[in-house]
């Protein structure tokens, strides 16, 4: 059984929703986004989406953009992402990673040597965010194949004829994107997200996550009320951009985006 499949279980058994954290890779530095990464699971994630720093992070918005082209600089690549997971797993062998982001660095990287690498570095899941389910069989069978799950993504425009497409090959989890556009957009309302949550899970028994959108205790407790996670990824990563821009010290900036996953994680766990 893999790390998602045994986490969901376990919220279930709970009555409670999942809490998806978003970072970016060696964001504003490694050790410092290590520090981070360590740290979430003790401030309240379930799970934790790792972002694979890329220079065109077209689906995405400015915060995560400027956290991409920070960890660029300070010297990100595919190698130190997997350094990053495989130090987390010397002392986390349970919280499940899901590394997000674009194909091309897989690309460039190999796909099959990734998988490989990948899975023996501890990564549970991937979502690629421009790849569509009709061209993702090249990365779906070695992925698969290494025990990584490929999370599909659901959009408020997939309707009950893509639904069944996009979920033909998906494992681990559903990512609902709540709203049209980049991330650190508007947010839907719980209506919505309630009804669209149940169209998903009337073509899949896998779990939905809903992300994109929300930035406040009291949005992650309306998500936790009506899906199986809330994620979110901007409103964590600009604390990291807020930090810097005041010169706040490394140690300062990791205490608030714990203190402040705490937080949110304080507001999925009341959603129900």
């Amino acid at each position: 059984m893999s790390r998602l499949q045994t986490q969901f279980d376990a919220l279930r058994a709970e009555n409670r929703a999942a809490f998806v954290t978003f970072v970016t890779a060696n964001d504003p530095d490694f050790d410092t986004s290590l520090e981070i990464l360590k740290g979430l699971p003790s401030a309240g994630a379930d799970i934790i989406e790792l972002g694979m720093p890329f220079t065109d992070p077209s689906a995405d918005g400015p915060a995560i953009d400027k956290a991409a082209q920070r960890a660029i600089k300070a010297g990100a690549s595919m190698v130190r992402t997997l350094d990053m997971v495989r130090a987390f797993r010397i002392d986390n062998t349970t919280t499940p990673i899901v590394l997000m982001g674009y194909f091309n660095p897989i690309f460039t990287y190999g796909i099959d040597r990734f998988c490989v690498d990948a899975a023996a570095a501890g990564v549970d899941g991937l979502i690629i965010v421009d790849l569509p389910p009709e061209e993702d069989a090249e990365l779906l069978e070695p992925a698969n194949k290494n025990g990584i799950d490929v999370i599909r993504l659901a959009t408020p425009t997939s309707d009950d004829e893509r639904l069944p497409v996009i979920l033909n090959g998906a494992s681990g989890f559903v990512y609902y994107v709540a709203v049209a556009g980049v991330t650190g957009g508007k947010s839907a309302t719980a209506d919505d997200i309630g009804n669209a949550v149940a169209r998903i899970k009337r073509h899949t028994d896998l779990p939905v996550a809903v992300g994109f959108g929300i930035r406040t205790p009291e949005q992650a407790a309306d998500i936790a009320a009506r899906a199986d996670g809330a994620v979110v990824g901007s409103a964590i990563v600009s604390l990291i951009e807020q930090g810097l821009e005041k010169g706040s010290d490394k140690s300062e900036i990791v205490d608030n985006v714990l203190n402040f996953t705490q937080l949110l994680a304080n507001g999925v766990r009341s959603g129900r």
